[in-house]
């Protein structure tokens, strides 16, 4: 297969996304050959495109796709633990394995990590080259059961958000709160409910997305912003939320979640903020006082994304009702107008 030419979306700059021939890629010992068959459009590809990104330009275009899934074409000489013709989700971030995040498993933690579609090819491409460091370290994971290929390439998202799962330690009978009615709010939500929460509040400033994400999972609550506090106040009998969980931008939405939480209440802010807008005043006496434990977290664990791969494939946590579309490559820019639009929930590019 090396030397053809397959179809990629490239990243040539700002707002600057070519769908074009590029080579297949040419593979070495110990690499794979992964013959794409779904990625799916996250937010930050949105913010690459709008804005630009690091290193990427004209003469250096980068195929972007991190969410990704396929099948291995070819194994190079020494690549071990996979197979031609195995269904594979790909873990797209990669450390330099010797530091101590690395060591302690925590490679998406590295301070030089790499990932696909970020500052290696990704997966908006027929054909992707799995680079050796990622072979060896695991980054390939054979998909279970039944599940398909559009399923398995959300567990990379899915797999931060269990990051936040995790972390956020949700039990049985806890109330929880998410703000934010996008793709990553309702998988925040799945996930509390399959964690045994009591009772799931979903806030947006979008009625439109609200509605969707209570549709697609009913025993959501959805709360508009309106009202916001005094609906949380009457829903728990003013003890507040045991988990508030932002999943969103929204420096707003982090002052709130601190007022919302209950006393020993936990809250995730998990969705990063635009430069310029990241330093919040936020009220200590309610951190103080109410003893609120205020944490974050970025990616995903390799043993973090292999558990949510076998939550999906066991049926546990269904993500296929989260996608609205899928696109040929050659509408991969038509994918990124649904995103950028708010209309639907998640897309992906599709590969025969």
């Amino acid at each position: 297969m090396s030397g053809g030419v397959m179809r990629a979306a490239r990243l040539y700059g700002k707002e600057d996304l070519r769908v074009e021939e590029a080579p297949v890629p040419d593979i070495g010992p110990g690499e794979i050959l992964l013959r794409v068959k779904a990625a799916a459009v996250c937010g930050t590809d949105i913010r690459m495109y709008r804005n630009g990104s690091r290193g990427v330009s004209a003469e250096k275009p980068l195929i972007l796709g991190h969410e990704i899934s396929g099948v291995v074409e070819k194994v190079g000489p020494g690549a071990r633990g996979t197979r031609e013709g195995a269904r594979v989700a790909v873990a797209p971030n990669m450390g330099c394995g010797v530091c101590d995040q690395c060591v302690g498993g925590n490679t998406q933690l590295c301070a030089s990590f790499r990932a696909f579609g970020i500052n290696l090819d990704g997966g908006f491409a027929e054909f992707m080259r799995v680079p050796e460091a990622a072979v060896r370290q695991g980054n390939l994971s054979e998909i279970p059961g039944d599940a398909g290929f559009v399923e398995a390439a959300l567990a990379e998202p899915l797999s931060c958000v269990f990051n936040a799962f995790q972390r956020c330690a949700i039990s049985p009978g806890d109330t929880v709160l998410v703000m934010g009615a996008g793709p990553i709010g309702l998988m925040h939500a799945k996930l509390a409910l399959m964690g045994g929460a009591a009772k799931v509040y979903m806030n947006d400033l979008n009625a439109e997305r609200l509605s969707l994400c209570a549709a697609i999972e009913p025993r959501i609550v959805p709360v508009e912003s309106a009202g916001l506090a005094d609906r949380i106040r009457e829903g728990t009998a003013g003890r507040g939320m045991d988990v508030v969980i932002t999943a969103n931008p929204s420096p707003e939405a982090q002052v709130a979640a601190l007022e919302l939480a209950a006393v020993n209440g936990r809250v995730m802010f998990f969705g990063g903020l635009p430069e310029g807008k990241n330093r919040v005043a936020l009220d200590t006496n309610i951190v103080h006082y109410k003893q609120v434990t205020i944490t974050g977290t970025t990616r995903q664990s390799l043993a973090q994304y292999r558990r949510t791969l076998a939550l999906i494939g066991a049926g546990l946590v269904k993500v296929r009702d989260l996608v609205s579309g899928t696109f040929p490559v050659e509408r991969t820019r038509e994918a990124f107008e649904l995103v950028m639009q708010g209309k639907g929930l998640k897309s992906a590019v599709v590969f025969p």
